[in-house]
């Protein structure tokens, strides 16, 4: 199976970092996050094909965390980690928005199993690609990974996500509007420098030193991603 990201949401910091390595050595991207509202706000900004969430947690408790996820629209699989195993317990887990439910203790390789059914899933009705290319530009949602001319670029987050719809629409001017809406879901513009900071950055890592240009300022409409090469 190709490699995934996955986020664990959990605030035992123990069971956490065995996971995020066990996850790590299967081959796949692992981060963690260790209560509820950081792992909320890198749920949203994380381009994440699983996350594995803790019901219990602190500042806000997994079935909160899940349902405002899916109040935002967000639809990343969710597998929950709990104590709590009875059935009521697992009803209320599903209801609240998670797509599969694992009583502790658990084995890691059956984790693992329900976490690679859950990516099959997303990956099965998503639809999308998941590799993206611009002259000798690459990204793979996949891995997470974005390379140059085959030499990789560490990029935020935010900076990836902005990436990825930029380059979802290669060649095609991509409004302000556009990128609040669908990179930092704002329907309306807060009259912030934002969008400017991140593309100052993307352009300084995927452009600086380099004789093509790929990301361009299309004046008065927005921006835009192009092979300058051809």
């Amino acid at each position: 199976m190709k490699a995934m990201r996955i986020l664990v949401i959990e605030d035992d910091v123990e069971a956490a970092n065995y996971l995020v390595k066990a996850f790590r050595e299967e081959g796949h991207v692992a981060d963690h996050a260790a209560d509820g509202l950081d792992g909320y706000a890198a749920a949203r900004d994380g381009d994440y094909d699983v996350l594995v969430v803790d019901r219990m947690l602190p500042k806000m408790d997994g079935l909160t965390l899940i349902a405002g996820l899916r109040a935002q629209k967000i639809e990343t699989p969710v597998l929950i980690l709990s104590a709590l195993g009875q059935v009521d317990d697992r009803v209320k887990g599903l209801r609240a928005g998670g797509d599969d439910y694992l009583p502790k203790p658990y084995a890691f390789s059956e984790l693992l199993a329900r976490v690679e059914v859950l990516a099959r899933r997303k990956s099965f009705g998503s639809g999308e690609e998941t590799h993206y290319r611009v002259g000798d530009l690459e990204l793979d949602r996949l891995s997470h990974k974005l390379t140059r001319s085959g030499k990789e670029i560490l990029v935020q987050p935010r900076e990836f996500r902005l990436l990825e719809y930029l380059m979802k629409h290669a060649g095609q001017v991509v409004t302000r509007t556009m990128l609040l809406e669908n990179v930092w879901d704002y329907h309306f513009d807060p009259q912030t420098n934002v969008i400017d900071v991140h593309i100052s950055r993307l352009r300084a890592k995927i452009d600086k030193g380099r004789e093509t240009p790929l990301l361009h300022t299309v004046r008065g409409a927005g921006y835009m991603i192009r092979d300058s090469a051809r």
